[in-house]
């Protein structure tokens, strides 16, 4: 059995979208027959918690990588080498580096060429000289235009990992016990809305939100309503006097078992969303077209795309939005809120979020 380290630095949900490309490195097996594998996943301090959740990780390391982390940490020596050290100890003989179209491997690359890892497999535009042993080239070797799972997989495969036959290559964590998550479904079904986005230009305005609250539950649907302890004063407005308002109140843990435990799940283009897909749960998906929905709405559940997408702010990764008014999301109704929920709820999306997102 070989260790392989597996890298994805940024956010919860870009962890959680590495998910099945993590379970082909841990399960899958290579063409001389060899597997399984350890699993380290390597993450920046926003991934831990879901890479904790992942199956296949046999050990979480996290690491504050400066050209990802935002803010970014100095660039010293004693950061580069708290890296190396620990690759080194840790008997590392192979690494797959996962990114999205916008990120380098080759800085990591580096790092661990220095840490004396002896293959390492990532996505590169540039020229990678020695510091890849298989290089992919995105829009040669795959497109871009696809799901950042799939991006992720694609990369896994070409290190020589392939899923399980048995593996349906959707995004999964390890089951969670809650009892506040059993308390909600022992009272009956619910629809959970979470309001929280951690980019502004992503999120759909908080009146807006606290009015499909309460057209929701005009019409029969209980409404629990979840957000970090940052979100504390955002998802009281949203929850209002009846919803159940469990903002700061939930780990990921119990945040998953509490999705797991919706009917439908409506939320911004933002962590929870991946973990609602992640639980199997359908997604009413609020998405600011700031990047692209084909690949990154929420994948491989049952889906509604609501939002402009064809807005000013289109492809422009803002994370403040750029257009006044915010007409992407602003322009959004809680009444088409409530009709994408009932059509979920009926097991059919529309025509229009087919056409916009290639679902597996």
């Amino acid at each position: 059995m070989s260790r392989v380290l597996v890298a994805r630095l940024d956010s919860m949900g870009d962890v959680l979208v590495s998910g099945p490309a993590v379970r082909a490195v841990a399960n899958g097996s290579r063409p001389d027959g060899s597997r399984p594998n350890d699993v380290v996943l390597l993450c920046g301090p926003e991934g831990t918690a879901a890479a904790e959740m992942l199956p296949g990780v046999k050990e979480v390391h996290t690491w504050s990588c400066p050209w990802i982390v935002n803010p970014p940490p100095e660039v010293t020596a004693g950061v580069a080498n708290s890296l190396v050290d620990f690759v080194r100890s840790s008997r590392i003989e192979e690494a797959v580096i996962l990114t999205s179209f916008h990120q380098s491997p080759l800085p990591l690359a580096m790092l661990l060429r220095l840490a004396d890892v002896q293959r390492i497999t990532g996505a590169s535009t540039d020229f990678a000289g020695s510091l890849l042993d298989v290089r992919l080239t995105p829009g040669e070797d795959f497109p871009e235009d696809q799901a950042e799972t799939a991006r992720a997989l694609a990369i896994a495969q070409a290190a020589g990992f392939e899923l399980p036959d048995r593996d349906d290559g959707r995004l999964r964590v390890t089951p969670t016990s809650d009892d506040l998550a059993r308390e909600l479904s022992d009272d009956g079904p619910y629809v959970v809305v979470h309001p929280g986005a951690a980019a502004p230009a992503r999120a759909w305005p908080a009146f807006h939100h606290a009015a499909a609250v309460e057209l929701l539950e005009a019409h029969g649907h209980r409404v629990v309503v979840t957000g970090s302890p940052a979100e504390a004063s955002l998802t009281a407005t949203v929850a209002g006097p009846s919803a159940r308002n469990l903002g700061g109140r939930t780990s990921l843990r119990t945040l998953a078992a509490v999705l797991d435990g919706a009917a439908v799940v409506v939320t911004g283009n933002t962590g929870p969303a991946h973990l609602a897909a992640a639980v199997g749960t359908p997604v009413v998906c609020l998405f600011a077209p700031v990047v692209p929905a084909i690949r990154w709405a929420p994948y491989g559940v049952p889906l509604e795309l609501l939002g402009d997408q064809e807005a000013g702010c289109k492809d422009t990764r803002a994370r403040k939005c750029p257009i006044p008014g915010h007409p992407c999301l602003s322009s959004v109704t809680p009444e088409q809120v409530l009709e994408a929920v009932t059509r979920l709820l009926g097991g059919v999306s529309s025509l229009a979020t087919r056409r916009k997102v290639r679902n597996p």
